[in-house]
């Protein structure tokens, strides 16, 4: 196999891990996917709170992310707050009743990075994180030129 070919299944299958374990809070919480993933987004990533944010970084689609975000706001686990300075954007902010679900979350990241990262010394995995960091910076720099 390549390594093209590897790296490109390695991603894929983080993604269907991730899922995978995801599904586990859908099933418990009777949520879809896309619900549970703007639950986790929102959790662990302070600072980018709008749905155009959680399209633009997990890229998932535009429509799934609003029949989301209406379906938990109507579950009084998310908050929306139009910002002061531009009245088209709406801040996102989870509740007291998505605590279960955020809590869940954080178990499902544990044993995420637990299962990914097994065998892996502390040097090895801040290495993973350096080396991913400058891929991405790459990709980035590719795509803009």
């Amino acid at each position: 196999m390549s390594y093209t070919t590897e790296f490109l299944v390695n991603l894929r299958e983080i993604v269907r891990m991730h899922e995978k374990l995801l599904k586990e809070i859908c099933r418990d919480y009777q949520m879809t996917l896309t619900e549970a993933a703007v639950i986790s987004f929102l959790h662990n990533n302070p600072g980018k709170d709008t749905a155009a944010d959680i399209v633009e970084l997990r890229r998932l689609q535009k429509s799934n992310v609003s029949i989301a975000v209406e379906a938990l706001y109507q579950r009084n686990m998310l908050d929306r707050c139009q910002d002061r300075e531009d009245r088209r954007k709406i801040h996102l902010a989870l509740t007291k009743q998505a605590a279960p679900v955020v809590e869940a979350v954080d178990r499902l990241q544990e044993k995420f990075w637990e299962d990914i990262f097994r065998g892996f010394s502390a040097e090895e995995i801040e290495i993973f994180h350096s080396l991913n960091r400058k891929i991405k910076e790459n990709i980035q720099s590719a795509m803009d030129s």
